[in-house]
């Protein structure tokens, strides 16, 4: 058999002292449910884990590390029943929080993460050490902490094709740039040259939806015998789930006679997710002379289709009523244009049943129309969308032989990512098109396009010190541009009838216009300095040093000061201070779209404007500014007797953050100015948000890490405990943020969150349990602040089974919320307002206990 080590990640690092750009740590919430033999479990504990992200110098070993990185091993990956990465990591990493997003328009497509409770666009994504490029979407209704956020798509990467994820819990952005306040995420691609493994998983909630069937695949084949390309796939169907209840409203018209009301009228749930398909591909060359190729990437692609908002057939304004029901809207084909002077009247609806209603519409003459003989039971859209992601790494890296610059390892890299994003309306109408109006329809793309070129060098230099010392330099160049590409015309024409009180537009979500259609972009460069010092066989030091120039608000230098003071074999003292940067994205500076709210049971149609934008200039925005972030932490570490143990206090300063405003009422006279702008379709507006820098937080927590490793029960058991205090404060704010939002930020995550897992292995099964504890949080229900409560504390539990058949073959059955314990219910009176069962901020999630069955055969 070839020997291929020399393509280890580990092994190059070595080799070649290059990796990421990051003073590194490590921490072993690593591997603890790996799929071993007590003999292999046994060996596991005497190799190091190792974090490829982290440093430019060589990689150290477990406990030698200036600041915390939790690695988690591919078998840690596939021991779960949920595929989904998002809630991969989260289940491992108890400081990274993910929520379930119900009716949260595009944030149910590809919904964010919080790493230590800040937005999901402070923690920087890397694949393989490269930067990573944001999706496409930017989270409107993103639980608050995520409005206006921008970060990227890491439900593409399956599980199969990773070797490893390390996530770095400190500040980075001196090493990498704009993004790496609250941490970084590296995603380490398996790179063997021959084996692999095929993976079928099925399964589905207790209640008996949210059915997935997932089948993945592993390979990994010989480049001529110097090199080594490893392709992974998934492929997968999630149904949608439902926890809802029958609205008051609809029932109230069920009970007048009404047939045609669907129960529930509206979904509570997960969305569906159809024809998810993910390729990644891994290959890597030795050219000779000390120099390697290599070249990374991915296609994935899926459909996602969720619910909407129930439009009332009595009194959704401008489709049905605009005199809050007190009338049907009623409009005359014939009489375009003139304000509906025609001989069409509305219908009183004051005591009167369904068939009353309905006698009365189909009395009406031929040239007057009501939605309600379209829709007699109202109608509720479905959003959804195509998410197509793609994106190409290659470079090369090795040792300069000769010349000058002789003796120093270099890293050249192109990288190219995207991410398009194709939104969709089903079941809904054009109001102003009348009965002409389609009820699906297609309402244009966000295309985010991210290209990045770098290069890296690093010297050894002798400078009398224990080791020699590790100086690291770079530059890098950076092109971003998002697009908005305009809609189909009935997604957002102005129809004949839009004079005659009927919206334009596709209800619930309008498609862009052309003239909003465009591309944006913006360019920076970078340069960096990176030094790192062994003074002492105890004693090791970095500095890192960064300078970056943006196009569109100029420049910004960054630092970060590293150390760790080894106390005895055993001890280890550890501390950092940095200070970042978050370059808003060229997207939050230029999107602007129409969104469908509730405010108390009533929807409403508010439009998101740049901050450019002259109404919203008019009301409070200026022009948006990268944020500023300070951290400090400091850390302890001990490794002996089996035990690992980590504890690290951290506290991040974040000025300038950039979130959403608060909702501004739009006048006739905004409307006006709107339109003098160029802007159509905005006469059912009712307000105005944008994107702003309005507030500064203060992040504090610890972080607790524990592993211990023993013969039990005649097998090996392996012990994992992480913990998690997170407290932010808003230290500054406006009322363009407003006190709900401020609650948001503080309130909505769990102050507290901790994992405990056991794991057991025999020579012919291996088993674990998880428990996962869930602090106290704010309980909010569609972002109303009406519908918020302070909620209890939750605890679930994971298990999983395996039995290995042969050397080959492995089956699994497990769940996740074993128990099927719910998480905080709304109260009674709060139910039938907007037809949901629980918060929808629910830490542990909305859909309760899991199970599935899994078959995994190696070769």
């Amino acid at each position: 058999m070839k020997n291929h080590n020399k393509y280890h990640p580990v092994a190059r690092a070595v080799k070649f002292g290059l990796a990421a750009s990051l003073s590194f740590g490590i921490s072993a919430t690593v591997a603890v449910a790996q799929e071993t033999t007590p003999d292999t479990a046994k060996k596991e504990q005497s190799v190091e884990k190792i974090a490829v992200v982290g440093t430019r110098s060589a990689p150290r070993s477990i406990g030698d590390s200036p600041v915390p990185v939790d690695i988690i091993g591919g078998e840690e990956l596939n021991k779960n029943g949920n595929s989904d990465m998002l809630n991969l990591i989260s289940t491992t990493v108890p400081s990274l929080n993910v929520h379930s997003q119900p009716i949260s328009d595009a944030a149910t497509l590809i919904r964010p993460i919080n790493l230590r409770g800040l937005s999901s666009d402070s923690t920087l994504v890397l694949l393989n050490g490269k930067r990573r490029h944001r999706a496409s979407v930017i989270s409107f209704l993103g639980g608050g902490i995520n409005d206006g956020a921008q970060g990227p798509d890491l439900s593409v990467i399956p599980g199969i094709a990773l070797k490893q994820v390390e996530v770095l819990r400190d500040g980075a952005a001196a090493q990498y740039g704009s993004d790496a306040i609250a941490g970084v995420v590296n995603f380490v691609l398996k790179d063997a040259a021959e084996g692999g493994t095929v993976e079928v998983k099925h399964g589905e909630y207790y209640e008996g939806d949210g059915t997935s069937t997932e089948v993945a695949a592993n390979i990994g084949l010989p480049l001529t015998k110097d090199g080594f390309v490893n392709l992974s796939m998934q492929y997968k169907n999630v149904d949608a789930t439902s926890r809802s209840v029958q609205r008051d409203d609809a029932q109230g018209l069920a009970d007048a006679g009404n047939t045609f009301i669907k129960n529930p009228a509206q979904i509570w749930g997960s969305p569906e997710v159809k024809d998810d398909i993910t390729i990644f591909a891994n290959a890597g060359l030795d050219l000779g002379n000390g120099g390697e190729a290599y070249m990374f990437g991915n296609y994935s692609e899926r459909d996602v289709r969720g619910g909407f908002y129930y439009r009332n057939p009595t009194n959704r304004p401008q489709v049905f009523s605009n005199d809050g029901g007190e009338s049907l809207l009623v409009v005359d084909l014939t009489d375009l244009g003139s304000g509906g002077e025609g001989g069409c009247q509305n219908i009183a609806l004051s005591g009167l049943n369904y068939q009353q209603i309905d006698a009365e519409v189909q009395a009406l003459p031929d040239n007057c129309f009501t939605f309600f003989s379209m829709f007699p039971g109202g109608f509720t859209p479905n959003f959804g969308g195509n998410i197509t992601d793609t994106s190409l790494a290659i470079g090369t890296k090795g040792e300069f032989k000769t010349g000058f610059m002789e003796g120093v390892l270099y890293d050249f890299s192109g990288v190219v990512g995207r991410s398009e994003s194709n939104f969709q309306l089903f079941n809904s109408v054009n109001a102003s098109l009348g009965p002409e109006t389609p009820t699906d329809f297609d309402a244009g793309k966000y295309i985010q396009l991210e290209k990045t070129f770098s290069a890296d060098f690093v010297k050894y230099v002798p400078a009398g010190l224990y080791e020699d010392l590790t100086v690291a330099f770079g530059a890098q160049w950076t092109e971003e541009s998002f697009e908005i590409v305009a809609g189909e015309e009935a997604s957002w024409e102005i129809g004949p009838y839009v004079s005659q009180g009927l919206s334009n537009g596709s209800n619930g979500f309008p498609g862009f216009q052309p003239q909003t259609a465009g591309t944006s972009t913006r360019r920076n460069y970078a340069a960096y300095i990176d030094v790192e010092a062994e003074f002492t066989e105890n004693l090791l030091g970095a500095l890192a040093v960064r300078f970056e120039d943006y196009d569109s608000f100029g420049t910004t230098t960054n630092y970060k000061l590293t150390g760790q003071y080894r106390l005895t074999d055993d001890w280890a003292l550890r501390a950092s201070t940095s200070t970042g940067f978050r370059a808003p994205t060229v997207g939050q500076a230029n999107v602007s779209n129409v969104r469908t709210e509730a405010d108390q049971g009533v929807l409403v149609d508010i439009g998101v404007l740049p901050a450019t934008n002259p109404v919203a200039i008019l009301k409070g925005a200026t022009e948006l500014e990268p944020e500023e972030s300070t951290s400090y932490a400091f850390g302890v570490v001990y490794t002996g007797y089996d035990f690992f143990i980590t504890a690290d206090y951290y506290r991040i300063d974040v000025d300038d953050r950039i979130s959403q405003s608060s909702a501004f009422e739009v006048t006739a006279d905004d409307i006006a100015l709107l339109k003098a702008a160029g802007v159509r379709g905005i006469d059912s507006l009712t307000s105005i948000t944008y994107l702003t820098n309005d507030f500064d937080t203060r992040t504090q927590g610890i972080d607790i890490v524990a592993n211990y490793s023993m013969d039990l029960f005649d097998g090996r058991s392996s012990f994992a405990l992480a913990y998690n205090w997170n407290d932010t404060e808003v230290t500054r704010f406006t009322d363009i943020t407003g006190e709900f939002r401020v609650s948001r930020l503080e309130d909505d995550l769990p102050n507290h969150r901790a994992t405990f897992t056991w794991t057991q292995s025999w020579d012919d099964w291996s088993a674990f349990v998880r428990t996962n504890y869930y602090g106290s949080y704010q309980g909010v229900h569609a972002d109303d602040p009406g519908l918020a409560v302070n909620a209890t504390w939750e605890v679930t539990l994971d298990a999983e089974v395996s039995y290995y058949v042969n050397d080959n073959f492995i089956v699994s059955v497990g769940a996740q919320n074993l128990l099927d314990n719910d998480p905080a219910e709304l109260p009674d009176e709060w139910k039938g307002i907007l037809g949901g069962k629980f918060f929808e901020t629910s830490p542990m999630g909305i859909n309760g206990g899991y199970w599935y069955l899994k078959g995994s055969y190696k070769f």
